[in-house]
């Protein structure tokens, strides 16, 4: 999707690193074989020469990782506050530098929760102060455009096919995949696809939101702060996860394989048009 020609862009690198590396490894034949693994990598976040955090990461996107991570945090609410994000990896860092500075780092920074992320997500008060303002658009989705969508999908997961150890995130539109990116954690491919959306000027409105990891209640919360108003997982849900989404209104489709999924909230959004046969029940013996 092209981007609008006069939306402001920061100075930025483009520093990503290969996602998988080449290895050695004896099956259970006790014979030697060439694979691949994914990266892994330490990439520390400095806004303005202050440390926020570090990401482990697959390295493949990492300027829109620590633009998608500070967006959905809440700790820089425009990009034109951004003057440039500049990746060395070298010194395994990323520098965000901002025009005139972000104001009550300290307080922002005071109060986080470890979340269930892959490798350890975490989310910051202010990220909760500011989710019940968020208003997700309304949007109906058609049975066969899940059905469509998780074909499409199916053939976007190249790093896991390789190499394994990666979840991977998807921003989609009916059965079009926008964006489809992998990384070590769930969390920071929502982070990457964010920054992309920023980047290049993309709003939420009636796209829907793909993962192949669980739907917690901090994917949820990135998803509803990217304006996305459903959720599309192959894997589960959990309780909390359930309970934010019923109260933001987020549609929550998980479970989602062949022609199998479960609508956990938002049912009435959804346009059964293209159910499958029902299988007889096999009886208890």
């Amino acid at each position: 999707m092209p981007r609008t020609q006069d939306k402001y862009r920061p100075e930025i690198t483009h520093a990503g690193l290969s996602p998988t590396h080449p290895v050695q490894a004896v099956d259970e034949f006790n014979d030697r074989r060439d694979v691949e693994i994914p990266g892994e990598s330490p990439l520390t976040l400095y806004v303005d020469e202050r440390e926020i955090v570090t990401l482990m990461t697959i390295g493949a996107h990492p300027e829109a990782l620590a633009l998608g991570y500070l967006r959905n945090q809440r700790f820089i609410e425009r990009l034109e506050q951004v003057k440039s994000v500049i990746v060395d990896h070298h010194t395994e860092a990323v520098h965000v530098t901002t025009f005139d500075g972000v104001e009550g780092w300290d307080e922002k920074l005071k109060k986080r929760t470890v979340t269930t992320g892959c490798g350890q997500g975490t989310v910051f008060s202010c990220t909760l102060d500011s989710l019940y303002t968020v208003q997700l658009p309304e949007i109906t989705v058609r049975q066969s455009t899940i059905y469509q969508l998780l074909e499409n999908v199916s053939g976007c997961n190249a790093i896991y096919r390789r190499a394994g150890a990666v979840h991977g995130c998807g921003l989609c539109e009916g059965t079009e995949i926008i964006l489809y990116t992998e990384d070590v954690g769930r969390h920071n491919a929502a982070d990457a696809i964010s920054g992309y959306m920023w980047l290049n000027d993309i709003d939420g409105d009636h796209k829907i939101f793909y993962t192949t990891g669980r739907l917690t209640s901090e994917i949820v919360m990135k998803t509803a702060h990217m304006g996305i108003a459903v959720l599309l997982s192959r894997s589960g849900v959990t309780h909390m996860g359930l309970e934010l989404a019923q109260e933001l209104g987020v549609t929550m489709i998980a479970r989602a394989r062949g022609r199998h999924f479960l609508v956990y909230h938002g049912a009435d959004n959804i346009l059964f048009d293209a159910p499958p046969e029902k299988r007889a029940s096999k009886s208890l013996r």
